[in-house]
């Protein structure tokens, strides 16, 4: 039986490459989205059995877009596709109705067995990232933080300022200003220069 996949990502090399894993195995490639927002209306318009899903895209991406797809279908299962390494992540978007995380250095057969683990009712974890969720403590502090809260964290600790954050995410400046003072509130840093030490200590940054 076909299992029909939705490949969602803005870069064309990736879902050629993407798509040339899955020639000839029993998952079709139904259709290809190069932005959140256009993966969301093709699920709106089409059956799919998974979305294949970048994490970092313009538009709607990252957790918010997990979520959105499986408010619009439910029984669709998502991978998430990242080039972030998953010692946060990868909780996060279980979290929001993922069905796996695999991150963008995993091997073809790594892919295809996630995908077809997922279409028989599975979950797709590494190893490293379910350690990882098993070590990590439960009350870190940016656990508490909210999801559009630790997007715009992870923004700002690889160096994006207040107006390029906004863009990617749809945000005013002002709205990314009360979320960086929240951050900071939260985790009891003073700056964006401890932000960043505090994602490095707590293996936040790839």
């Amino acid at each position: 039986m076909t299992t029909r996949i939705l490949i969602a990502d803005d870069h064309k090399i990736v879902r050629d490459g993407l798509k040339r894993i899955l020639a000839g195995s029993e998952l079709e490639v139904a259709a290809e989205a190069a932005s959140g927002d256009e993966a969301l209306a093709l699920v709106k318009a089409q059956s799919f059995d998974i979305a294949l899903v970048d994490m970092s895209m313009p538009g709607l991406s990252g957790i918010a877009l997990v979520k959105r797809l499986k408010e619009e279908r439910p029984k669709m299962k998502v991978l998430v596709l990242s080039m972030h390494g998953e010692h946060q992540y990868a909780a996060r978007a279980l979290k929001a109705g993922a069905s796996g995380y695999l991150t963008k250095d995993s091997a073809a057969d790594q892919l295809l067995g996630a995908l077809r683990k997922i279409a028989a009712g599975g979950v797709h974890i590494s190893d490293a990232a379910a350690s990882a969720l098993v070590a990590s403590p439960a009350g870190a502090s940016h656990e508490s933080l909210s999801d559009r809260e630790f997007e715009v964290m992870r923004l700002l600790v690889e160096g994006l300022g207040p107006s390029e954050i906004g863009e990617k995410l749809h945000l005013s400046v002002k709205t990314v200003s009360t979320h960086k003072t929240r951050i900071l509130e939260k985790l009891g840093l003073g700056s964006t220069a401890e932000l960043v030490r505090y994602a490095l200590e707590n293996k936040l940054l790839d």
